[in-house]
């Protein structure tokens, strides 16, 4: 592969995977998961803070951006399958996986099922439940949706997104992002509801033994502290930090931070590693 080289993976039952690989041989490798209804490019703030130093693959989940939008169930399980066949399209036996809300229960899942292919984790922004009433919740955020529309539900999403500060100085992030929610397509969003709303990844998590990294914004409502210092209490060794006036996409309102933090990740894990 060379550097910034897009392709796509096909996942086992055949639904094609949209993916980038910024290359950078013999440098850590970083996998990006994104959140709910959005794309990679959540993260395009993270990759050049980090460009040079990290080999990164960054795609998009089924039913999202360019990968192929085919409905059915999906699950946390699903997606796990879907990251390993990507990793197995672009020749990556392991990496240090970090995923933003959705895509932290995706690399929850994936660490699970697949403890020797991921290295670390960086859970940001995201839980290992949603809680007693998950499923009714996330049913609920997708009937909302049915009814009115995309649109109808775009403010209440940027300002759990997004401070009223980065909303107010980044217009033109909140508007791209916002056009990438507004494509998403209906029935893949509402499996994406039902893959939040069935997800507990407590039991799972449990058994983690490599270096795990816990991050969300002091503001986030979605994902609030409290769920991440849960996570932090069913993982042994896992540190906890929280990013100041940031809400639910601190990749992209703090790239810089997520970056540092993630090179820190990496070091414990290359640390690891090397002991």
């Amino acid at each position: 592969m060379t550097e910034n080289n897009s392709s796509k993976a096909r996942a086992k039952d055949g639904c094609l995977l949209h993916y980038r690989l910024h290359s950078q041989p013999g440098k850590p490798r970083l996998a990006l998961i994104h959140s709910l209804a959005l794309d990679a490019t959540i993260w395009d703030g993270v990759v050049s803070e980090l460009a040079g130093d990290v080999e990164i693959l960054a795609y998009d989940c089924r039913g999202h951006g360019q990968s192929e939008r085919r409905p059915g169930a999906y699950t946390v399980q699903l997606f796990a399958e879907d990251l390993a066949a990507i990793f197995d399209d672009c020749g990556w036996s392991s990496a240090t996986v970090a995923g933003c809300s959705m895509g932290g229960c995706v690399a929850q899942a994936f660490a699970a099922a697949y403890p020797k292919r991921a290295s670390g984790l960086a859970l940001i922004d995201t839980t290992a439940w949603y809680g007693p009433t998950a499923v009714e919740d996330w049913r609920q955020r997708y009937a909302k949706v049915a009814e009115a529309g995309f649109a109808a539900t775009l403010t209440f999403q940027t300002t759990r997104w997004f401070s009223e500060d980065f909303i107010a100085t980044h217009p033109d992030i909140v508007e791209r992002l916002s056009r990438v929610f507004l494509a998403s397509d209906h029935p893949c969003y509402a499996a994406s509801c039902s893959l939040l709303g069935s997800a507990d990844l407590r039991d799972a998590i449990r058994a983690l033994r490599i270096p795990v990294s816990v991050i969300v914004g002091e503001q986030d409502y979605a994902t609030p502290l409290a769920m991440s210092q849960t996570m932090q209490s069913l993982i042994p060794g896992a540190t906890l930090t929280v990013i100041e006036k940031a809400r639910h996409l601190t990749p992209v309102e703090n790239p810089a931070r997520i970056a540092a933090l993630l090179k820190d990740l990496l070091q414990r894990v290359n640390a690891l590693q090397g002991a």
